[in-house]
């Protein structure tokens, strides 16, 4: 099976409410990959706000002529990661591989008449998940009505975000939402780096009484060395990795002893190849794996990963919910747990109607 035609596309996907810090929107880059046996595999990358367009020209202008011809297997990734290596071994051409190397998985399940899950190695039938919600600046009773919600929806775990300039304002916040949840219910909080050492130590003392059961991103997250120092001073758990890009990144936060929970997001990493040698590298490191958003492929992997935490059932904000797919994709989130039932491949199918970012308002 030889790939024949590969092209990418960015869209726009506007948010039912903003984000924090004003972002209003994400964009998601579709990339299809055909083949002489008529087949194609459909994979994404994503981001908000930035580089969804960069992302679709380095697919288009420098992925395409790599690949044309050319195997359709994601065992390619290192060698396509090397091709692209004149344009930097991170960020957005790690996107790029991620929107060939997914829709190179979803190629070869399909072609096995497989799902996703069952190709890469079924684990487990469900895999625990929590409410989450972007909501540092949502009012107390807003806040309050949301995590209500997720108890209501049978969720077992909820995370809410912090790093208020009043330390004050996160505490209150945090203590209603223990309230909501009751003691026997996970909480988690995420800063989202907007600390620094001893900012972080202040908030972490004050949050600690409302038994944090880890503090996601507490520092600006490539200095691990601070991470560190913050680790002796604290005893939160931490969980880190939506902003780290390779396993020797990973593994070095488990080195300084600052990955208590890790959190590899697909896109970022470049794709589901990379991702699963992270899981792997975590596993033997006895580190539980907490795949960061994209819930309609993150819960599929997590039924895959010899060891998971949980999957981020992130509030309105899934492909689905955004309208961006069209049909639903087999994988469900009920009372607490995430399973899926995708049929061949990964069951994600984009629809035809979304808006093309070149042709959205800034």
């Amino acid at each position: 099976m030889r790939v024949t035609e590969v092209g990418a596309r960015a869209f726009r996907l506007p948010l039912h409410r903003s984000w924090d810090g004003g972002v209003d929107r994400n964009d998601v880059v579709v990339v299809r990959v055909a083949t002489d046996s008529g087949l194609v595999g459909t994979g994404f990358a994503w981001t908000p706000l930035i580089g969804a367009r960069a992302v679709a020209a380095l697919v288009n202008d420098d992925l395409r002529p790599a690949l044309v011809g050319a195997e359709a297997h994601p065992a390619r990734w290192d060698e396509l990661r090397w091709h692209l290596r004149e344009a930097g071994t991170s960020g957005l051409t790690l996107m790029a591989l991620a929107g060939v190397d997914i829709a190179l998985w979803d190629l070869r399940a399909r072609a096995a008449e497989s799902s996703l899950v069952d190709l890469v190695g079924r684990r487990r039938e469900s895999a625990p998940a929590y409410g989450s919600g972007v909501n540092l600046d949502y009012s107390l009773p807003d806040l309050v009505e949301q995590v209500r919600g997720w108890v209501e929806a049978g969720h077992v775990a909820a995370k809410v975000k912090v790093g208020s300039p009043d330390p004050a304002r996160d505490a209150e916040r945090v203590g209603a939402v223990r309230e909501v949840l009751g003691p026997d219910r996970l909480l988690m909080v995420d800063a989202n780096q907007r600390w620094d050492v001893p900012g972080a130590v202040r908030a972490l003392d004050a949050l600690e009484e409302f038994g944090p059961h880890f503090v996601e991103e507490p520092l600006p997250a490539e200095d691990l060395e601070a991470h560190a120092r913050l680790r002796e001073r604290t005893r939160v758990p931490f969980a880190v990795g939506e902003n780290l890009r390779t396993a020797a990144e990973f593994e070095r936060a488990v080195e300084l002893g600052v990955c208590d929970v890790a959190q590899p997001n697909v896109v970022r990493v470049g794709g589901i190849t990379p991702f699963l040698r992270i899981a792997e590298s975590m596993a033997r490191r006895g580190v539980p794996v907490a795949p960061h958003l994209l819930p309609e492929l993150s819960g599929q992997l997590a039924l895959c990963l010899p060891r998971v935490a949980m999957v981020e059932d992130i509030d309105r904000a899934s492909f689905a919910a955004l309208g961006a797919l069209a049909r639903p994709s087999g994988v469900e989130f009920d009372r607490g747990r995430v399973r899926a039932d995708t049929g061949h491949g990964h069951g994600l199918v984009f629809a035809d109607t979304l808006t093309p970012v070149a042709d959205a308002s800034p």
